[in-house]
């Protein structure tokens, strides 16, 4: 049976036009063009951020042709370096549109972000065009089946197993860390035992999971993360929060220069979401707020992020700024812009505690010694990983 939805062709005429395009919307010379096929999910993920104003679910084809998106890349990013991540909902679940795009814009890199249930439902073509594949998963079994459903976590590893070969570039496990008693050893083994995965990214849960003692045990497993990454000079412990920090504090202007400055998750600078019916948002957590939006394929509009750094936000005083360059930037909108003050303490703060501690563990570590002790190969990983494109770096 076939589960994927058909590209919806609207006419040109139907659509009404917005008056206004910004000539600075997009900062430097790279361009992640989110798109997502559909908000359609085969899962229901306890966590899942896009529940928030009904938007999971809420479109389930996409409302724009390929000749409208190649108008909108001709009009606004004529001459930027693009690449694709292809978002939901569950992406695959709309897989004849993932293809057209594919083929029709050969010239774009390509990533995907996915539960991987349906992964091996890909041709061969497509897994090799793509650069890295983020594969949601949560921690161990237990972890990841409590918050997917049951045989989850197999299904996924089995499923990355059999399309490894195929894939043309890497495959990151990309962790949601909500339960406060994740183990050390659970996310260790998503990198260190024999799995798929070349890579370990996670995100602190933007939900109220840091009450109790949860920071603390949090912290001692970072501190267990921290202790294998510089316990070896000659291998990379591959954990992207780790490298990129590592990146930031020891050589600061690539971040500066690639990002403006300003937060690495892109969504000050030159991350656009597009949503099936083509409008277009700088963050996908918030696509249920008007204001956020940015733009619109149909329309081929577009304007600068709204979601900017502000003074009403702490970063410029803290400490950790230098090499975090903001983290969130949902977060701190939401905490500190449009004042929530219960979310700000219970999500924002405890977040962004967790990044400075990851920062001190690393100083303690020495890292400028640690980084002229190790290898070429370790060193060129930790100053070119292609995978900092493609994911936020900062936790």
């Amino acid at each position: 049976m076939r589960t994927e939805t058909p590209i919806q062709l609207v006419p040109a005429h139907a659509v009404s036009s917005v008056p206004r395009s910004d000539a600075d919307a997009i900062v430097g010379d790279r361009v992640e063009l989110q798109l997502l096929t559909t908000l359609k999910c085969n899962l229901r993920c306890t966590y899942c951020s896009l529940g928030v104003g009904d938007v999971l679910g809420s479109q389930t084809r996409m409302q724009y042709d390929l000749e409208q998106l190649g108008a909108f890349v001709d009009e606004h990013l004529r001459g930027k370096e693009i690449y694709v991540t292809f978002y939901g909902g569950e992406p695959t679940l709309n897989k004849t549109a993932m293809l057209d795009v594919m083929q029709r814009f050969p010239q774009f890199r390509f990533q995907l972000q996915t539960n991987a249930t349906l992964i091996d439902n890909l041709p061969d073509w497509a897994l090799a065009r793509l650069s890295n594949v983020l594969a949601s998963i949560d921690g161990g079994e237990a972890t990841t089946d409590g918050y997917r459903g049951s045989g989850i976590y197999r299904q996924v590893i089995g499923n990355l197993r059999q399309v490894r070969d195929r894939i043309g570039g890497s495959i990151t496990a990309r962790v949601t860390w909500g339960n406060p008693g994740t183990s050390f050893e659970e996310l260790d083994e998503l990198v260190s035992g024999d799995t798929p995965f070349d890579y370990l990214y996670w995100q602190f849960v933007a939900d109220e999971m840091y009450e109790g003692d949860s920071l603390a045990r949090r912290r001692a497993v970072l501190v267990r993360l921290v202790d294998k990454f510089f316990s070896r000079c000659d291998t990379l412990y591959p954990v992207i929060p780790l490298m990129g920090i590592l990146r930031n504090k020891l050589f600061p202007v690539p971040a500066q220069e690639r990002f403006g400055g300003h937060t690495q998750c892109r969504v000050s600078t030159h991350l656009l979401n597009v949503m099936p019916s083509g409008e277009i948002y700088p963050c996908p957590d918030m696509m249920y707020e008007p204001a956020m939006k940015m733009g619109d394929v149909r329309a081929n509009w577009l304007r600068r992020s709204p979601l900017q750094p502000s003074g009403a936000m702490p970063c410029g005083d803290c400490a950790a700024f230098a090499w975090c360059r903001g983290n969130c930037m949902k977060n701190l909108y939401r905490g500190y812009v449009k004042q929530d003050l219960r979310y700000r303490a219970n999500v924002v703060d405890p977040i962004c505690e967790l990044i400075r501690f990851i920062g001190s563990e690393i100083d303690r570590h020495e890292p400028q010694r640690w980084f002229e002790a190790a290898t070429e190969e370790v060193r060129r990983q930790i100053t070119d990983c292609e995978v900092y494109e493609y994911v936020e770096v900062m936790p």
